[in-house]
């Protein structure tokens, strides 16, 4: 190729203000040999078009520039640019002005490309353990759809993320070592220090900051409790109904699983006696049970530590959502409570913040607290510590509280929008009644929907029209007592109630 062509073909140049920066695209696996037959070009060529017909490179994937690509394979740039531009004439990749090349959303050639090495692949039949066939079914996966009024979801309008971003800029500006350097397992000790403050005045649990460990959740927190504390074929009370994604890590801890009535003053422990009176482990979520929002009451909560110092078991607490709470005063954590040494206490930010932000806590005996620790380390990485200096500092200077505050004031309002759309649009479909806190509500199916469906075709209809709405049956691990669907409202526009409401009734009508 002359000095004329290559000037022709070249990329255009990109006009940058000074101090800008464009980001490189990522390395591609382009490999040539100069000892073969086929001329450079054809070979840099012919691997390009591998990688796009496997799809190693996918549609409007950016392609390294000319320059680069050449100076990684140590050949000349027109021998590069003389391979894209077969590439282009070919529609495999287009170049944008300005921008780069980039592969072709539509490719001229449909048929997957498979190279020898592919075409020798056999995979072999899946033959899980029963515990691990166990652990994969559907009834102990996390929901994780997205959609119209999903449960759990908090509203995210009322978040003060321009805050959020300068606490964040602040803690990483110049950062200590031992924020870079992985060595604080329990936790940032200024934010252990900020929750171990704030649960003395909202939750009336007197702990230290060393008894507080962060964890990326509250599934990790029982995850880590039921392999320090189990063993195989331990029995473990779990509330029916209940939070499905608890089963899991009981499961994957080879725990037996007793499902335990709930009543109208939370997990009744005679209904647990009858089922397995020596309990290892009890689970429960006292200040607002899901899915029915129960509250546990005061004479359970000491006969339940009752039992438990009798039988010497232990008892996780699940307190995931009880800051929303509109009900005026909230009965203190069962842990308060707890003179033994026995509560393992847990929360979460994911339902109060954001739940992309993955940070919970557990508050753990005094005497658990190493073992604790070291089961943690020996089971899973420690969570990631980019967010919790900025959330020590959220947590301090009393952002977290304001913001609670406020949310709670939205979200009544919210709740009461929904039951009075409700009200308008799903008679004889679904019955709501309001509940003193949380972020979603139950509807039953009315008898006329019943006579029609059960909960599991009302959800799938709800899911066609672009709801996460939860079905309540698939919360019992045994026979259903009641057919409904669990709605979120937290995350809902207020303007937008009766119009997504409406459309709900038109999914199930």
């Amino acid at each position: 190729m002359n000095r004329t062509s290559s000037s022709r073909n070249a990329e255009p140049r990109v006009r940058r203000s000074p101090g800008q920066r464009t980001a490189s695209a990522p390395p591609v696996s382009v490999h040539v040999e100069r000892e073969q037959d086929e001329l450079l070009y054809r070979q840099v060529y012919r691997e390009l078009v591998e990688l796009i017909r496997s799809g190693r490179l996918r549609p409007a994937a950016r392609l390294p520039s000319s320059r680069v690509l050449a100076q990684e394979l140590g050949i000349g740039r027109n021998t590069v640019l003389l391979a894209l531009e077969h590439l282009v004439s070919e529609g495999y990749v287009e170049t944008r002005r300005g921008q780069g090349t980039y592969v072709a959303a539509e490719l001229p050639d449909r048929t997957p490309f498979r190279s020898d090495a592919q075409a020798d692949v056999r995979p072999r039949p899946l033959d899980l353990p029963e515990r691990a066939r166990s652990l994969v079914s559907p009834a102990h996966r996390p929901v994780t759809t997205s959609g119209l009024l999903r449960p759990g979801e908090p509203g995210y309008a009322g978040f003060p993320f321009k805050l959020w971003a300068r606490l964040l800029w602040e803690s990483w500006r110049q950062p200590q070592r031992r924020l870079l350097d992985g060595s604080h397992a329990a936790g940032y000790p200024p934010l252990k220090a900020a929750i171990a403050d704030y649960l003395a005045a909202v939750r009336s649990i007197a702990c230290t900051a060393n008894q507080v460990i962060v964890v990326s959740g509250i599934r990790q927190a029982l995850t880590v409790a039921a392999r320090l504390l189990l063993d195989r074929g331990d029995a473990v009370w779990l509330e029916e109904p209940g939070y499905p994604p608890l089963r899991g890590p009981l499961v994957a801890a080879g725990a037996k699983l007793v499902p335990v009535e709930v009543d109208g003053e939370g997990l009744s422990v005679r209904a647990g006696q009858r089922a397995a009176p020596r309990p290892k482990l009890i689970c429960i979520v006292p200040a607002h049970q899901y899915p029915l929002g129960i509250t546990m009451s005061e004479a359970r909560r000491r006969e339940l530590l009752d039992y438990a110092r009798q039988v010497d078991a232990w008892i996780f607490e699940d307190d995931y959502d009880s800051e929303w709470w509109y009900g005026g005063r909230i009965l203190p954590a069962v842990q308060s409570l707890d003179r033994d040494g026995r509560v393992i206490y847990a929360g979460t930010f994911s339902q109060l913040l954001f739940p992309s932000i993955r940070l919970g806590y557990a508050v753990v005996p005094t005497h658990l607290v190493e073992p604790f620790l070291a089961a943690q380390q020996a089971l899973d990485d420690q969570p990631s510590m980019l967010v919790q200096p900025a959330l020590a500092r959220f947590i301090a200077d009393g952002h977290l509280a304001t913001h609670l505050r406020r949310q709670r004031q939205r979200y009544k309002i919210k709740q009461e929008l929904m039951l009075a759309a409700a009200q308008r649009h799903l008679g004889g479909l679904l019955e709501l009644s309001a509940d003193p806190g949380g972020m979603q509500l139950v509807g039953y199916l009315h008898a006329d929907l019943l006579a029609r469906m059960d909960d599991v075709e009302a959800g799938r209809r709800a899911a066609a029209a672009g709801f996460a709405a939860h079905v309540l049956s698939a919360h019992w691990m045994g026979t259903a007592q009641r057919q409904g669907l669990i709605l979120g409202y937290a995350a809902l526009p207020e303007r937008q109630f009766d119009t997504v409401v409406s459309r709900l009734a038109r999914a199930l009508s």
